[in-house]
């Protein structure tokens, strides 16, 4: 403990402005980048698509929960090199989105989402530390976690009305025909990339993207294409037209599509075929998980995204020819090829 508070300490001494930096990286961990340039795109797109669409409280709750989850780490002794690479905050500002969206807008329903958002940083550590032996990561999974239990809660609460969750039903067979113009697949890619923080909006989508080529151009490039991926396998199989054109097909696979092409794996022909196959899979994973919640009336949120990862980085395949394989953590010096982004982070 005395080595942790030494640590913190130091976070403590750091300049405002790195402060900062650090929250805002908290942001961009989301897609896995360690850069406050990212992170501040991946905000100004939040708050373009909530106030678009009229709420404006999915933003501030965004920023809230990155705020609240930051604070967290520091108050708690989390270890410092997660703080500084921003990987207190990501989880945290997902559970922000997710709370004003399914829940109704009540003093309590801000309560919980503090609790929550705060929560999502020790719950990280402590699955972290349950699957360092399998050499993976939680990833979203805490937020998932943590997330499912305050909405399913709120069935059960009057103070935290379940404005607008889905009503629990039982699944059945539907679908339906969806416009194909060239802009409409774009529009639809887009909206792909911009449901990973449970926002509707094109332009959001594309500061996503903007954001993440700041940071690594072949990220970009991945999540647009994991986008497209998804929203081309939804077609095929014949997925429900309008969660397909929402792009509630398509968020999940962008995770995965950076998670295995880019992050865990080298860059190279055989992690991308490898990324392929998990992007596909992650959209029957998301067909399967909708049925399996659709009677409960709660989201999947990014749990496609997590399983489909595990089930994809656990074999632990040596693509890249590397010994000691590693995916408990995609700090620099557990991923060599991501040094060159994320050092030290100065930005």
């Amino acid at each position: 403990m005395m080595s942790n508070l030494k640590i913190n300490d130091e976070l403590q001494r750091l300049e405002p402005l790195e402060h900062l930096r650090i929250i805002l990286r908290g942001a961009g961990q989301v897609m896995f980048q360690p850069s406050a340039w990212t992170g501040l795109f991946f905000i100004v797109g939040i708050f373009w698509g909530s106030y678009t669409s009229h709420t404006p409280e999915v933003a501030w709750g965004a920023l809230l929960g990155l705020v609240v989850s930051t604070l967290t780490g520091y108050m708690i002794d989390m270890p410092s090199e997660d703080g500084r690479q921003g990987l207190w905050g990501f989880n945290g500002i997902l559970v922000g989105c997710a709370f004003p969206t399914f829940l109704g807008n009540t003093v309590w329903v801000w309560i919980a989402l503090v609790l929550c958002s705060a929560m999502t940083v020790w719950v990280r550590t402590g699955m972290n530390n349950v699957m360092a032996p399998w050499r993976v990561n939680s990833f979203t999974f805490p937020f998932v976690f943590c997330t499912w239990i305050f909405i399913l809660a709120a069935r059960a609460m009057n103070s935290m009305p379940p404005e607008h969750l889905p009503d629990p039903t039982l699944p059945e067979v539907f679908s339906s025909t969806i416009d194909l113009h060239i802009t409409n697949l774009i529009t639809y890619c887009l909206e792909g990339v911009s449901q990973v923080f449970l926002i509707e909006s094109w332009v959001t989508g594309l500061l996503f993207l903007i954001g993440l080529a700041i940071s690594s151009p072949i990220a970009a490039l991945t999540a647009f294409g994991g986008s497209a991926l998804a929203l081309l396998v939804a077609l095929v199989f014949g997925t429900a037209g309008t969660e397909t054109a929402h792009g509630l097909y398509s968020f999940s696979a962008v995770l995965t599509a950076l998670a295995v092409g880019v992050v865990f794996y080298k860059p190279n022909l055989h992690s991308a075929l490898w990324a392929i196959i998990a992007t596909i899979v992650t959209v029957f994973m998301q067909a399967a998980m909708n049925v399996l919640l659709l009677p409960l009336g709660i989201a999947t949120l990014t749990a496609p995204f997590c399983v489909t990862t595990w089930l994809f980085l656990l074999p632990l395949l040596a693509i890249n020819n590397e010994e000691n394989l590693d995916h408990s953590n995609w700090n620099p010096d557990n991923k060599r090829h991501l040094a060159k982004h994320s050092q030290t982070p100065k930005n």
